[in-house]
């Protein structure tokens, strides 16, 4: 039986990690879409006290060892996913169960930050890295964000909380040059699913 491929859609914050993914979705048919922040910790898991905002983020932000039993792992040994998943739900800080189908052979596509980070690296069969200059990823989640308050507020968070966690990662895994693509959201579609294809063999 043929295995699932899994393809990692890597990215800083507004990088347009989500465009991308969305739109390999669309073009190979039958295609499953998770995002990393489907399987965030609870808030009070998140926000550990005792530990500097970026830190919190950076080994605490999610639950790695439950994407990894329920999903990575099982696909990577051949096997289909057909059960209900918890996936986290931001209005409650509680999880809700979804039914998923993944079938041995398909592809599934999995987007979000942090992709190549150690303990997820080895399960991706490719990963592309989207790349976007940090001043526009800036005025894009000023935009996106306002659920965290005003532009100051905003910006006072990403300085303590997400800009140092993402200066990390890139300082300890240099997504960029391990990455097996590097795109920008508006490249061109033809081009980034031909080679999906020919990395993945799943037509």
């Amino acid at each position: 039986m043929q295995r699932t491929t899994i393809i990692g859609i890597d990215g800083l914050g507004g990088a347009g990690k989500s465009t991308i993914a969305e739109k390999i979705q669309r073009e190979v048919v039958g295609s499953v879409l998770l995002h990393i922040d489907d399987f965030i910790h609870p808030e009070h898991v998140r926000n550990a006290e005792g530990l500097e905002p970026w830190k919190a983020y950076y080994f605490e932000q999610w639950r790695y060892t439950y994407l990894i039993e329920n999903i990575l792992e099982p696909i990577r040994t051949g096997k289909p996913i057909e059960r209900k998943i918890e996936f986290y739900l931001k209005s409650e800080d509680s999880y809700v169960e979804k039914w998923i189908h993944i079938p041995a052979g398909g592809l599934l596509i999995i987007e979000g930050v942090f992709l190549q980070r150690a303990e997820l690296r080895d399960y991706f069969d490719t990963v592309i890295f989207v790349d976007m200059d940090k001043e526009t990823r800036i005025q894009r989640v000023l935009e996106r964000d306002s659920y965290i308050g005003n532009p100051s507020a905003i910006l006072t968070k990403y300085n303590n909380r997400y800009f140092p966690a993402e200066e990390e990662y890139v300082r300890e895994y240099d997504p960029a040059n391990q990455a097996d693509l590097v795109l920008n959201e508006s490249a061109d579609t033809k081009r980034f699913h031909d080679y999906l294809l020919t990395i993945a063999g799943i037509l």
